[in-house]
């Protein structure tokens, strides 16, 4: 069948996600065109242009929807997503000390450069305004 799980609760939480990322982008871009047919006229009464405005996203949004379902269980993506899953599960994570002590240290030496480089350049600056 079309609209089958394919291998159910494997790699759950991979391909959930990536369906609802990809239907929140389906969506931002139904809610964008929504609000480009509500502003066009075509020279029809406002009912109808609002029932046109609505119904066109709504049914793309729902043309979209059923895309991502179906390729979040078409087997190949759902075997590369099975495997991503898996593999995320074997990563040996650093500590939230070690993050802290790892981002300071690139705060730091950020800033540092940040200064050479600025006052090099505010050095080169004056010497070039000094010769000129």
């Amino acid at each position: 069948m079309i609209f089958d799980i394919y291998k159910r609760g494997q790699g759950k939480y991979t391909r959930l996600c990536s369906a609802f990322a990809a239907a929140t982008i389906a969506g931002l871009g139904c809610l964008r065109l929504f609000r480009k047919l509500e502003a066009a006229s075509w020279s029809l009464d406002n009912r109808t242009t609002m029932w046109i405005a609505t119904m066109v996203p709504a049914g793309l949004f729902v043309i979209l929807a059923l895309l991502i379902f179906w390729l979040v269980n078409k087997s190949s993506i759902a075997d590369f997503m099975i495997a991503a899953e898996g593999e995320m599960k074997k990563v040996s994570w650093s500590s939230r000390e070690e993050i802290t002590a790892s981002t300071l240290i690139v705060i730091v030496v950020v800033v540092v450069m940040a200064t050479l480089l600025g006052t090099t350049d505010f050095g080169f600056s004056l010497f070039f305004d000094w010769l000129i």
